[in-house]
């Protein structure tokens, strides 16, 4: 089991970034993944988690009304559009997954994470 986010970068405040999950070693669809970050002398949270049982999907408080989470199964991806990016988003970002297909037993695989930068 592999994932590998990427999509990181240094965006203006107000911008809008799609961050990628590529996973291989099993099959996207079946399990719940979930984006997490962890910014420069903080504690990781989670961002974002959606559950291949039902599609409920969970967001932080900062997340909600910005980001959103989509799937490509053909190419085994999940994708985290993040809009009106915020200098708070900074942060190193990650992708995971659960063995289970519900968000609420918590993640068993990551992935390296990718960087990003909000700042004017």
């Amino acid at each position: 089991v592999q994932l590998q986010a990427s999509g990181g970068g240094l965006m203006q405040p107000g911008g809008s970034l799609r961050l990628s999950c590529a996973a291989s070693g099993f099959t996207l669809d079946y399990h719940a993944i979930g984006w997490f970050r962890q910014a420069p002398g903080k504690e990781r949270e989670g961002v974002l988690c959606i559950s291949s049982s039902d599609s409920a999907t969970y967001l932080s408080d900062s997340a909600k009304g910005r980001f959103t989470i989509a799937r490509d199964n053909a190419k085994n991806t999940e994708y985290l559009q993040m809009n009106r990016l915020r200098p708070e988003d900074t942060a190193v970002y990650y992708c995971a997954t659960s063995v289970s297909d519900s968000c609420r037993f918590g993640m068993d695989y990551w992935g390296k994470g990718t960087l990003v930068t909000v700042s004017s």
